[in-house]
């Protein structure tokens, strides 16, 4: 996440005990510790429902493309107009050519 070396977390650690004292860095690094905890959590959290959310949503889109598929209308449809019509006529064949090649 952060490309902080151990040389550099040594200064932070370094300035930090002179700002704060020997006696208030402990608590603050406890607290530091306990933001970055809480933050990590919720940005996990964010994540997984987002990716939660993706999946319902993909999963929605493909049975709404296999009830299109199994739509009963087209088949009702047909089976009345045959019913009615009789079924529908094989095209013509094309007609033979008396040209030869």
């Amino acid at each position: 996440m952060f490309d902080i070396g151990t040389g550099e977390l040594a200064l932070i650690a370094v300035v930090a005990l002179l700002v704060l004292g020997p006696e208030r860095l402990p608590k603050a690094a406890r607290t530091a510790g306990a933001l970055v905890r809480r933050a990590r959590t919720s940005w996990h959290n964010v994540r997984a429902e987002i990716e939660r959310e993706l999946a319902a949503e993909e999963l929605k889109q493909s049975i709404k493309r296999e009830a299109d598929k199994l739509d009963p209308r087209a088949d009702i449809s047909a089976a009345l107009r045959d019913a009615v019509h009789g079924p529908p006529k094989p095209p013509d064949p094309p007609a033979p050519s008396n040209e030869r090649l």
